[in-house]
């Protein structure tokens, strides 16, 4: 049976994925393009968690898409929303019929003797077998695994009469009306659940090991609501947008430059919003931004707390027993209900692997080319945005990238396009060195490289990166163009010393 081929293909229909995608058929309308998503819905992420009060820590008017506003009163963005959102842009551009729903991939595998990736996935509702090619391949997967999250083994947990259940896994619709709920963690998602829950359960307690910074944000832009009145919505879409950027990054590099005021400030901040809490339980040990920072829109986290709809214990958990928790200190904590809110197994490449000539590739031992390509991987995108500010700017500018590559290789004649290390760049440290959520320390060694200096420095800096991916020349010295008649000719030299060895 013949082999289906694209010129590209994207792995994921996602956020990063769509987004890509609407570039790459905007900018290149003559190339075959196919999207593999082993789910059975566009979304990605925002398909598959479906918690209480899933939404964003990101303002919508800079996580969505520069090319299509969204324009709403709203500042967070609601997963439902988000979901819809997706959905409205893929079938804009026309995206829906070359989504290939279903598909779990195996492997990719890159040819060098064809000049093509050759792709292996499997239908999962029928086991059957798929195998498609393309000359361009880019990964839009993510990094974390979609079928389980991370939830560490608790003493005596199989004692316990209630329920255990992680976030990732809790189906829409959850029932925990008057139920007396215990949520394990203090990152964003426990941050989310605790408000989101308390109106309906019983009791919410977070039980935590040790604090997050939580700030509180306004979920209604009023600026942009007044001008409003007087501008174009496009207009002031534009400006919210650049605000909110800017906003973004400031207080990134503030918290950078000045840990230890920022880090006052933010205390004074979570102490103000929740008078009647234990300051120590409002008090992390790390500086701000070591961690991604945890936002409660409209202050809605501390209200619970004020409420007395929920607290804070800040605790390790020694063992469960059949009506709640035991902690270390020996409170008993009563529990119908314990969310584990304990964080994401990262999983690269949708947990397919990378090969070239049917060798894996090590990516622990690659670095990332301006964090879009993988060093001496040909014609392989690779889509990650930023922790530090909207995951979709990064998305944004990263395609936008590839297609100016795309543009070169077409202008130039050229077929393979393959990031080199001409200067000796390599560190051992990780694309995502100085980020330190639990999640990421436990996969760090999972993840790609970064070099001594540009353009394999990870900079999580969105001015620099959209200079450096918009603006700054394709060919800079550290990509290696080849034509199908050079390929061809370096693979016989290849063989031919083989032989001869």
């Amino acid at each position: 049976m013949a082999i289906e081929h694209y010129d590209i293909i994207i792995i994921g229909a996602g956020l990063s994925g769509i987004g890509t995608a609407c570039h790459i058929a905007r900018e290149h309308p003559g190339k075959s393009l196919a999207i593999l998503e082993r789910r059975e819905n566009v979304g990605g992420t925002w398909d598959l968690f479906r918690y209480p009060g899933i939404r964003s820590d990101s303002d919508m008017a800079s996580f969505g898409f520069n090319f299509k506003p969204w324009y709403s009163d709203n500042v967070l963005a609601q997963g439902g929303d988000i979901r819809e959102y997706v959905r409205e842009t893929a079938e804009e551009f026309g995206l829906y019929d070359k989504i290939k729903f279903g598909l779990k991939l195996k492997n990719s595998n890159w040819s060098t003797k064809d000049q093509k990736w050759v792709l292996s996935s499997v239908k999962e509702a029928t086991g059957e077998e798929k195998v498609v090619s393309c000359n361009f391949l880019v990964n839009c997967a993510g990094y974390y695994n979609f079928d389980q999250g991370y939830r560490p083994d608790f003493p005596k947990e199989e004692v316990f009469k209630g329920d255990i259940v992680h976030p990732q896994s809790l189906p829409e619709g959850f029932d925990y009306s008057g139920k007396k709920v215990v949520v394990i963690g203090s990152g964003a998602t426990a941050i989310t659940l605790v408000p989101a829950m308390a109106d309906k359960a019983a009791k919410v307690t977070m039980v935590q090991r040790s604090p997050s910074y939580i700030m509180s944000l306004p979920n209604t832009d009023k600026i942009s609501m007044v001008l409003n009145r007087f501008l174009p919505k496009a207009w002031v879409f534009k400006l919210a947008r650049r605000r909110n950027i800017l906003f973004q990054r400031a207080l990134y590099l503030a918290c950078q430059r000045w840990p230890k005021p920022m880090r006052k400030m933010f205390l004074s901040h979570m102490y103000k919003h929740a008078p009647n809490v234990d300051k120590r339980h409002l008090t992390p040990e790390y500086m701000p931004w070591d961690q991604r920072l945890c936002a409660a829109p409209d202050g809605d986290f501390f209200e619970s707390l004020r409420s007395g709809k929920a607290d804070i214990v800040t605790d390790h958990i020694d063992h469960f027993d059949e009506t709640g928790i035991v902690l270390k200190s020996g409170q008993h904590i009563d529990a119908d209900i314990v969310v584990a809110a304990t964080g994401l197994e990262v999983q690269l490449m949708g947990g397919s692997t990378l090969s070239i000539d049917n060798e894996e590739v090590n990516l622990p031992r690659k670095m990332a080319y301006k964090g879009i390509l993988i060093q001496d991987v040909p014609n392989y995108g690779w889509i990650f945005g930023y922790t530090n500010a909207p995951w979709t700017l990064k998305c944004d500018i990263g395609g936008r990238y590839l297609c100016r590559l795309l543009a070169h290789m077409d202008k130039t004649g050229v077929s393979v396009a393959t990031a080199v290390d001409t200067g000796n760049n390599a560190t051992d440290a990780s694309v995502l060195d100085g980020f330190a959520p639990g999640y990421i320390v436990r996969a760090i060694d999972k993840m790609p490289r970064q070099g001594k200096a540009d353009p394999w420095r990870i900079t999580m800096h969105y001015g620099k990166d959209k200079k450096m991916l918009v603006d700054d020349p394709v060919d800079d010295g550290n990509m290696q163009f080849e034509t199908a008649a050079s390929a061809s000719a370096r693979e016989s030299d290849v063989l031919q010393q083989a032989r001869t060895a």
